[in-house]
């Protein structure tokens, strides 16, 4: 069992390059559609920095889960503007309960009455936000 010494030196031997790096990859991927805890990356991150004994800043982990997002969401918008539907109606074969006709047909309305609001609070929401890059590209 480790003690609270041996938990500060752990975290004090990691580089704060590794932390925005790890925090913008796993927020990119979870924007980009893959099912990540980006939240939970992004909470512990700021933890971390709000430790002012190691070097992580917090201006840098907003700047990386930005930067993930932003790079996440483009690249989920070009793979759902390049497979479109044919995505999604494979996803729906393979993840009936998630990603059945009614689920997509549903999510395909609300875009096209919402548009670019509902990318934008799409990003508030759970599960929106690992889908509204693909479904706003398809």
């Amino acid at each position: 069992m480790l003690n609270r010494m041996d938990v500060d030196a752990l975290l004090q031997s990691i580089p704060p390059l590794l932390v925005y790096v790890v925090v913008g990859a796993v927020i990119g991927m979870e924007s980009l559609g893959i099912p990540l805890p980006g939240e939970i990356m992004l909470v512990g991150a700021a933890l971390l920095s709000s430790r002012h004994e190691l070097a992580v800043n917090p201006v840098g982990v907003g700047a990386a889960a930005v930067l993930g997002a932003a790079v996440g969401d483009s690249i989920g918008y070009t793979v759902g503007r390049k497979l479109g539907m044919p995505l999604f109606d494979w996803l729906g074969r393979r993840f009936p309960r998630h990603f059945g006709h009614g689920h997509v047909a549903l999510a395909e309305h609300l875009f096209h009455r919402w548009g670019s609001h509902a990318v934008f609070f799409g990003r508030f929401i759970a599960l929106l936000r690992i889908f509204a890059g693909p479904l706003a590209g398809a």
